[in-house]
């Protein structure tokens, strides 16, 4: 029943860290494997690197919310709502914060 999730390779759910800088603080960020090549791919399309995508996010984030209390997981539900709009997704632009 289950066996497309539970076969799939262990490499897909390995934590990996990166280091980054966002607000101008370094900070490390631990999402699965899968995770990072869906976010790799969401700010190729956007036409950033992968820092720039998150620094740019979290400050949108922030800007709109107010606080931000799990990073990680509005990385994860993006890269679903990255996924479940499939083209939608790809013909929308962030706004990119002055510089």
């Amino acid at each position: 029943m289950c066996e497309i999730y539970a076969g799939q390779n262990p490499e897909r759910y390995r934590p990996i860290n990166r280091s980054v800088r966002i607000g101008g603080h370094s900070t490390s960020i631990q999402l699965e494997a899968a995770f990072w090549v869906l976010i790799d791919e969401i700010a190729e399309k956007q036409g950033f690197s992968t820092a720039r995508f998150l620094s740019t996010l979290y400050d949108e984030a922030l800007e709109l919310n107010g606080s931000i209390s799990n990073f990680s997981s509005l990385l994860r539900t993006s890269c679903l709502i990255y996924l479940m709009n499939g083209d939608k997704a790809q013909s929308q632009t962030f706004r990119v914060a002055a510089e």
